[in-house]
C-alpha cells in the first residue's frame, strides 16, 4: 500500500508539471525555504515558491520536495517574501526631465506598479506604453490623463509650481468632450480636481460610471465631502478639503466658499485655490466637530469612497523626512540640476520654524488617517512623487512608516501598497498577493516588515513579472543613474 501511495503521488506531481527529483519545472526560478507574508493570508514559514512564465507557478512546503540545482535556486533562508509594492499617487509629468529615470528608481526600491494621477495625456500615455512594451523592465503604469479642472484651473503651466497637468473645462459640455477623448485613449481612471463646479463634477462621475472608470481626485471647493461621495467619487487624494466638512461651522464655510469662488479679482486658479485654503483650513480645524466627522466618515464607508492620504506629504514640514542625511543620499540618482536644488532646499527647510497652523494641520491629518482606519475605509499608499522632494520609489517606504505611525498595523500598512490597489483596479486575482497563478511581482526582504515596517527598505531582490533583479542588479540600476 505504501509503495502504491508513493507511486500515485509521483504521478500526480508529474501531471502538474513538477517532480520530486531532477528538474521541477524547466526554466523555473525556485525560491527555497523562505517565509512568505501574504497581506490577506499572513505569515507562512519554510515555503518554496516556483516562478515560471512570469507567474507564481507553485507554492510548496520546503520539506515536501528536494529541488534540483538544474533550475535557478535562490536560498530564502532567514528572509521574507512580500508582494511587489504600489505607489498609488505619482506624477510622471510634474518634472518632465526626471520622468526618464523614474522607472529604474521605482524598481530599485521595489515599486512594481504605479498609479499616475495627473499629467498631459500624450506624455503620461508614453510612459504607460513603454511599460506595456517591456513589462519585466518597468513598473506597471495606470494613468488618469490630465486633471479635469474647472474654468479657473490650478495646474495651468503658469509657473514651475503649477506645471501643465490639467485641462480647463469651461462648461459641462467640455467635460463630456474631454472624457470622450480620455476613454478613446484607454485611460485607467479619471481625476477630478478642486475648481470644478458641482455640475461638472457630477458629470465626471456619471461618465466615469458609464465607462467603468474609477473617479479619484480632490473634493471640489464647490461641494462638500458628503455630496462628492454621494455623487460617485471612488477615492479621495490627500484627504483634501476633508476638514471643511468636519467643522461645526461647515455650512457657513460652504456659503463663504461659494462667494470666494466667484473670483471677482480674476485671480489665477492657483492663487484662488490658495486664498480659499488660507481663509478656511485653519478655521475648520479649530472648529472640528466629531459628530460632523462621524457623519462624513459614515458616508465614505457607505459609498466605498477610498482614501489615499499621502500622509508623508501632508506632514512634510513637521516630520521633515528630507532632513535625514541618509534620505538626501538618494538625490545623487537624480539629474544634477534637480538633485542639487533638492539638497539646497532640503537643508534650508530642515531649519525652518514650523508654525502652529502647520502643526495643527499635520496633527489633523494623522488623526483623520486613524479615523479612516477605524471606520475600515480602504486606504491606498501614495506619495505624490516627485513633489516636495519625495524621491521616486524611496518615498513609498516613508509613506508606509507614516501610516504605521498614524495607527495602522504593519500588515494593514502593507495592504495599502499591495492588495488594496490591486482590488481598486479589480486586479486582485493576479496582483497584490502570494498565490499560485498570480503575476510574479515580488520582493525578497532581509528582515521582517511586520516587526518594523521600515524593513520594507531592506531589499535583497525583486521580481518583476518573473524577471529576477538581485541586490547587485538593483545596485547596478542605481549606479547607472548616478553616472548619467
Amino acid at each position: 500500500m505504501k509503495k502504491y501511495y508513493s507511486l500515485l503521488v509521483l504521478c500526480l506531481i508529474l501531471h502538474f508539471g513538477c517532480a520530486p527529483n531532477d528538474t521541477i519545472c524547466e526554466d523555473a526560478i525556485c525560491i527555497e525555504n523562505i517565509t512568505t507574508i501574504d497581506p490577506n493570508d499572513g505569515v507562512k514559514e519554510n515555503q518554496t515558491i516556483i516562478l515560471k512564465d512570469g507567474k507564481i507557478h507553485k507554492i510548496l512546503n520546503t520539506n515536501e520536495f528536494k529541488l534540483s540545482p538544474s533550475d535557478q535556486i535562490i536560498d530564502g533562508t532567514g528572509k521574507y517574501l512580500i508582494p511587489g509594492l504600489w505607489d498609488a499617487h505619482v506624477h510622471f509629468a510634474y518634472i518632465e526631465e526626471l520622468a526618464p529615470r523614474m522607472f529604474d528608481l521605482f524598481l530599485a526600491y521595489g515599486i512594481t506598479s504605479v498609479r499616475d494621477t495627473g499629467g498631459k495625456l500624450d506624455f503620461v500615455k508614453e510612459w504607460k506604453d513603454k511599460s506595456l512594451a517591456k513589462p519585466t523592465e518597468a513598473p506597471r503604469v495606470m494613468i488618469a490623463g490630465p486633471l479635469l479642472d474647472g474654468d479657473t484651473n490650478v495646474y495651468d503651466g503658469s509657473d514651475a509650481s503649477h506645471p501643465e497637468l490639467s485641462v480647463r473645462l469651461s462648461s459641462v459640455n467640455s467635460v463630456k468632450e474631454n472624457i470622450e477623448l480620455l476613454v478613446s485613449k484607454k485611460v485607467d481612471l479619471l481625476k477630478a480636481y478642486e475648481m470644478l463646479s458641482s455640475e461638472q463634477f457630477k458629470m465626471v462621475c456619471e461618465l466615469g460610471k458609464a465607462n467603468n472608470l474609477k473617479i479619484t481626485g480632490h473634493v471640489p471647493l464647490s461641494m462638500d465631502v458628503i455630496s462628492a461621495s454621494n455623487a460617485g467619487m471612488s477615492s479621495m487624494e490627500h484627504l483634501r478639503n476633508l476638514e471643511l466638512s468636519c467643522a461645526s461651522n461647515s455650512e457657513e464655510l460652504f456659503i463663504e466658499r461659494q462667494e470666494l469662488l466667484k473670483n471677482i479679482d480674476n485671480a489665477s486658479g492657483g492663487t484662488l485655490r490658495a486664498s480659499i485654503h488660507k481663509a478656511q483650513r485653519a478655521n475648520a480645524i479649530e472648529n472640528y466637530d466629531n459628530a460632523k466627522a462621524e457623519k462624513v466618515f459614515s458616508t465614505l464607508k457607505k459609498n466605498d469612497t477610498w482614501q489615499v492620504p499621502t500622509l508623508t506629504l501632508n506632514t512634510f514640514l513637521t516630520n521633515k523626512y528630507f532632513a535625514d542625511s541618509s534620505y538626501q543620499i538618494s538625490y545623487k540618482y537624480l539629474p544634477d540640476s534637480i538633485g542639487n536644488y533638492w539638497k539646497v532646499r532640503s537643508n534650508v527647510l530642515k531649519d525652518y520654524a514650523i508654525s502652529e497652523v502647520f502643526k495643527k494641520q499635520s496633527d489633523f491629518n494623522k488623526r483623520m488617517v486613524k479615523k479612516t482606519y477605524e471606520f475600515d475605509i480602504p486606504i491606498m499608499a501614495g506619495t505624490d512623487t516627485p513633489i516636495a522632494y519625495l524621491m521616486p520609489g524611496l518615498s513609498l517606504h516613508q509613506e508606509l512608516a507614516s501610516l504605521v505611525q498614524a495607527g495602522l498595523s504593519p500588515i494593514d500598512a502593507l495592504k495599502t501598497a499591495t492588495i488594496n490597489p490591486a482590488k481598486y483596479f479589480k486586479l486582485d486575482h493576479e496582483l497584490g498577493g502570494i498565490k499560485e497563478k498570480m503575476k510574479a511581482d515580488l520582493i525578497i526582504l532581509n528582515t521582517n516588515p511586520l516587526e518594523n515596517i521600515k524593513n520594507t527598505k531592506d531589499i535583497n531582490a525583486i521580481f518583476k513579472e518573473g524577471k529576477h533583479y538581485s541586490r547587485a542588479g538593483l545596485d547596478a540600476l542605481l549606479k547607472n543613474l548616478e553616472e548619467q
